[in-house]
């Protein structure tokens, strides 16, 4: 818990909460272990896709498509989101809640490794959501900042690791270490390179909002 639970609790109590399917979708998420965006990172979702009101979304990892709806939904009107999934357990889920939804006009799912997927992309996105492996967000920075429009936004989600980014490699277990050296250089890339600006949040398992300049 990087924020002091009584706190995040009550913060998340405020919240207005969603739709029933995306409350459905959630529930199954939970009740199965299929990792989804925290509550405290959906209303930061939530608060980023009113603000910026991005007309094409991006999304890396998108598990059962929980999150995607959610951009779908509070987005704007006429949004479109592309979303990669390479894990095919998780592939025909999220498409039948797509379809559930009847957001299959507006959700695009490419299957495959992100690694490669984004290497064939050549639109410009102006709001890119990274949410897959954390030891991949490095690897994929280049061409995620090549397909982001200048004053995109780059949102990275679970880059505080539940806190264990502050700690010394040696503090971390030994099979996590690899995934630890690579969060730490990728949020070192984010706030020192000059093409960037880049605000790091202690919200949910952490949250790095980036922009190019």
């Amino acid at each position: 818990m990087i924020v002091e639970e009584r706190m995040a609790v009550y913060i998340d109590s405020l919240d207005m909460g969603n739709t029933p399917f995306l409350d459905e979708i959630e529930k199954y998420a939970l009740e199965t272990q299929v990792p989804i965006v925290r509550k405290s990172t959906q209303s930061l979702l939530k608060f980023l896709l009113a603000f910026a009101k991005p007309e094409s979304i991006l999304e890396v990892g998108t598990a059962i498509g929980f999150s995607a709806l959610l951009m779908s939904e509070y987005g704007p009107k006429g949004c479109h989101i592309t979303t990669i999934e390479k894990y095919e357990k998780r592939i025909p889920i999220a498409r039948e809640n797509f379809a559930r939804a009847r957001k299959e006009d507006q959700i695009t799912l490419i299957e495959g490794d992100a690694a490669e997927v984004l290497k064939e992309l050549n639109d410009s996105y102006d709001m890119i959501f990274m949410d897959a492996a954390k030891g991949q967000y490095l690897n994929f920075l280049p061409d995620v900042l090549r397909l982001l429009s200048p004053g995109g936004l780059l949102v990275s989600d679970n880059v505080l690791q539940e806190g264990e980014v502050i700690q010394s490699r040696f503090a971390v277990t030994r099979r996590d270490r690899t995934i630890h050296a690579r969060m730490r250089e990728y949020l070192y890339e984010l706030k020192h390179s000059p093409a960037l600006e880049t605000v790091v949040l202690p919200v949910g398992d952490g949250v790095a909002l980036t922009t190019k300049k």
